[in-house]
């Protein structure tokens, strides 16, 4: 093998290690568990999650977070549930909505706080039960389903 070949062989390798560290870095894969974001998503969809700060989030999207602590599991929950997703509905000073007041006695939404609710209420952990949501447990926003 030439020089050269060699050289051009270590530069492509590199390359694409540099390239999959920065995609790594800028996307994740979840997958959804549970029935709280049905119809959209459904238990075992895998999402590509964008991450973001929660600065660069709107009122619609869908966003994955940590699980909270508070949930009374008593211990971290396990890998597969270890994200949770929901559709965000209110943003840092925005209005607490009507279906979150009887859990949040604000009337906005706090700094560094989110409100989400699952698409499918019946079945749905959310903002309804456990007023706002850490801003700082944001992985990211789900740009779509992988097939």
């Amino acid at each position: 093998m030439t020089m050269f070949a060699w050289t051009f062989g270590f530069l492509a390798v590199a390359g694409v290690l540099v390239a999959l560290l920065v995609l790594r870095r800028r996307f994740a894969v979840v997958v959804v568990s549970g029935l709280s974001m049905e119809p959209t998503f459904h238990a075992g969809d895998r999402l590509l999650v964008r991450r973001t700060r929660p600065a660069r989030i709107s009122v619609g999207d869908v966003v994955v977070f940590e699980t909270p602590d508070w949930l009374g599991i008593g211990e971290p929950p396990p890998p597969e549930r270890r994200w949770m997703v929901k559709r965000v509905v209110a943003l840092p000073g925005d209005p607490v909505p009507d279906s979150v007041q009887a859990v949040v006695p604000e009337h906005r939404v706090a700094p560094d706080r989110l409100v989400v609710l699952g698409d499918n209420p019946s079945a749905s952990f959310d903002s309804r039960q456990c007023g706002f949501i850490d801003a700082g447990t944001l992985l990211g926003v789900a740009l779509r389903r992988l097939h």
